[in-house]
């Protein structure tokens, strides 16, 4: 099934599942999906992922993170450039989510970095999603 717009699905898929209290949850693997769950699991937004090899393609499991009271450590995932609308920014235009308590995923020539990670290292790119 062709998809237009991959991390959308994912953040769905991410946000139907804590909206339902799944602990776990199953999408079609990429390689920007692993690198996108890669940078959540540093940034405490799930615990753990890991790729399930199944012909005919591999699944990406992720598992989701809660804190005590089960409440999800994700409040809002938000897609912020869409395949109508691609939002890139330079280095010094990427500002700091939520005063630096949510993050921001930017597509880089030096691959997906969060959003302080681009401001340290100066460099732009497109402002895949953010997440608070």
């Amino acid at each position: 099934m062709s998809m237009t717009d991959p991390i959308a699905d994912l953040l769905t898929r991410m946000r139907n599942a804590l909206i339902a209290k799944h602990d776990r949850l199953d999408v079609p693997h990429s390689k920007l999906k692993r690198n996108l769950c890669a940078l959540l699991k540093q940034e405490g937004f799930v615990d753990d992922f890991e790729v399930v090899e199944e012909p005919p393609q591999d699944i990406l499991r992720v598992y989701l993170r809660y804190n005590r009271e089960g409440t999800p450590a994700a409040r809002l995932l938000r897609r912020v450039s869409k395949p109508g609308r691609r939002v890139y920014r330079r280095a010094a235009e990427i500002k700091p989510v939520l005063n630096g308590l949510g993050v921001a995923i930017v597509s880089t020539s030096r691959g997906l970095l969060t959003d302080r990670q681009a401001r340290e290292q100066r460099v732009g790119g497109e402002i895949l999603c953010e997440l608070w």
